[in-house]
């Protein structure tokens, strides 16, 4: 195993050097520019799973007799403006309706947007500065119809930091931005395994390599010398990234925080990066391992590529089903699971999960690798049970 792993660091040396140093690479550097359609699709899906999950309800703390006449009205003009256009209403039974114990209610209680207290005719709205500005209008259209009055009823209101239900939304949007920068950096730049194992195929390089060294050791060592130049290429763009960010200015403090906060998100973001591009780039190998011309890689690749774009989107649409099968499924299965798993760091604050994932992703990329191998040997090699059946067949009959 020592042997193996000597053996795949002098590969990922050679291989990563000869990359970083190329002509091309500076090229590469420029390929962010044009995949960007990717992320303006992924916004497409990303404004639906923000439907899912934004389904105001607004808490009513007044007087019961009131509290039942407003649901009434509510119930009446939803039949005419749609239940769509208007926030769901919630009677909180046995509270009291004071400005502390409504701030500690919307901060407990995810599902709370915001609470109504006071009376119809002097209604108070409390809740975050977003939320409150959004529906204030239709409460005070609620609270008119239910009075019946023709006069504009004295609106109140009292904005809270952040709550439950806004604190859900925030961590969605985090979610939603760490799938599509993981996906997109991936689909970039795990095309390039391939690209690099087929070309010493072609130049009969491999082969001399394998003669040298176990082919675990050099698909192992490639694998990980593209995963260098892929973190290398990130690390420019980010830099660029922040360095323009940084000339605009800008309110960091109004970034959505995910659950586990920014520094331990950052180190996901750069861990489960690794892991997706590990498992696609092992997939690519075993491509690599069978395919013999250009024609053959793009046949083969292609269903990889579409497959991959699948457990995206499966991923994406179990951001809002935390805990149901379909999410867990996600969880589970190997190449969506990077994926899903960076969605929980921003919506979940428990660590230990993500060790368990990172092992079971990194169990499944080696069974991957092996694999390759098999393939390769019997593919290109021509060894293996099957090489050395026809073999001995070939020495029996003298043909």
């Amino acid at each position: 195993m020592i042997e193996i792993i000597r053996a795949a660091f002098v590969i990922a040396r050679r291989d990563f050097t000869a990359i970083i140093f190329s002509k091309s690479f500076f090229f590469f550097l420029l390929g962010p520019l044009f995949p960007l359609g990717i992320g303006v699709a992924a916004g497409g899906l990303g404004s639906q799973v923000s439907r899912d999950i934004d389904n105001p309800v607004i808490g009513v703390a007044i007087s019961a007799e009131e509290a039942d006449l407003l649901l009434a009205t509510r119930l009446r003009l939803a039949r005419s403006l749609g239940s769509k256009t208007l926030p769901e209403l919630v009677i909180l039974q046995d509270f009291s309706g004071q400005e502390a114990d409504i701030v500690t209610k919307l901060n407990s209680e995810k599902a709370l947007t915001a609470i109504v207290s006071g009376t119809l005719a002097t209604p108070v709205l409390t809740g975050s500065e977003r939320d409150v500005k959004r529906w204030q209008g239709k409460i005070a259209l609620l609270a008119e119809t239910s009075l019946s009055q023709h006069t504009a009823v004295d609106l109140e209101t009292r904005f809270v930091g952040q709550t439950g239900s806004s604190s859900e939304r925030n961590q969605l949007l985090t979610a939603q931005a760490g799938q599509a920068i993981l996906i997109l950096l991936t689909m970039i730049l795990a095309g390039m395994v391939l690209s690099n194992l087929v070309e010493e195929k072609t130049n009969k390089i491999i082969e001399i390599l394998a003669a040298a060294i176990p082919m675990d050791a050099i698909f192992l060592g490639k694998l990980f010398a593209m995963l260098g130049m892929a973190l290398v290429g990130i690390a420019v763009w980010s830099s660029i990234g922040f360095s323009v960010a940084l000339l605009v200015g800008g309110n960091w403090n109004a970034l959505p925080s995910p659950a586990v906060g920014w520094p331990i998100f950052s180190l996901l973001m750069v861990l489960y990066f690794s892991m997706a591009y590990l498992l696609l780039g092992s997939l690519f190998l075993g491509i690599g391992a069978m395919a013999t011309t250009v024609r053959e890689v793009q046949t083969l690749s292609m269903p990889v590529t579409m497959g991959q774009l699948l457990v995206f989107f499966l991923a994406y649409s179990a951001i809002t089903k935390l805990g149901e099968p379909m999410e867990w499924f996600a969880v589970l299965f190997p190449f969506s699971s990077p994926f899903a798993m960076i969605a929980r760091a921003a919506q979940m604050d428990n660590i230990w999960q993500h060790g368990l994932a990172l092992v079971w992703q990194g169990v499944f990329t080696m069974i991957i690798i092996r694999f390759s191998v098999m393939l390769f040997r019997r593919n290109v090699m021509k060894s293996g049970q099957a090489a050395r059946k026809k073999s001995l067949l070939s020495r029996v009959t003298g043909k």
